[in-house]
């Protein structure tokens, strides 16, 4: 077995933009704590629209998901959520339009579900980033949501199996545009 490497943030972030056909991401948390989104977040909660762009790193990140579409490339992402949804995940649906008008393919799927399916606990609770099919940008996280480690695995098993666990969230999931209360 190939030992994971760690990543810093600097690191992660750089290693979920270099890809050079597809770039999935499994989340699986219920809220998270990134300090760039806190106003936001905060806002949507007093009921205003979010402004995403307002956000360097969501600004930076639309584009490059746009420039990875125009180049080709496939972004697609399915969250696993509450049914009803968390506060924090009903801010994540209120970013979908940005995220697909970048050209992102947004999913989701029901904790249930994911259950019922074999997706979890098999899949476990961090989320990832699978890139080209060969490599897996795993996250942690704290109970609170806080990114706290980001690892990079190469190993073909490690990654053959995320890539049986996509297929198996994709495949069960429906389109954010397309999604219900049980999807």
């Amino acid at each position: 077995m190939i030992p994971a490497r760690s990543l810093t943030n600097t690191e992660f972030g750089e290693a979920i933009h270099q890809f050079s056909h597809t770039a999935f991401r499994l989340e699986l948390q219920r809220s998270y704590l990134e300090p760039e989104e806190a106003p936001m977040f905060e806002a949507f909660l007093r009921g205003e629209s979010p402004k995403p762009y307002t956000v360097p790193e969501l600004k930076e990140w639309y584009s490059s998901v746009r420039e990875h579409v125009r180049q080709g490339k496939r972004v697609e992402r399915v969250r696993v959520q509450e049914d009803p949804p968390t506060d924090y995940q009903r801010f994540e649906r209120s970013l979908d339009y940005w995220n697909q008008t970048a050209g992102e393919m947004m999913r989701y799927l029901t904790r249930e579900r994911a259950h019922e399916i074999g997706l979890l606990p098999a899949a476990g609770n961090t989320d990832w980033w699978l890139l080209d099919s060969s490599k897996l940008v795993v996250m942690h996280f704290d109970d609170e949501g806080h990114r706290i480690k980001n690892e990079l695995i190469i190993d073909p098993e490690v990654v053959t199996q995320a890539e049986v666990w996509r297929d198996l969230a994709v495949h069960h999931s429906v389109r954010s545009s397309d999604r219900t209360a049980t999807a």
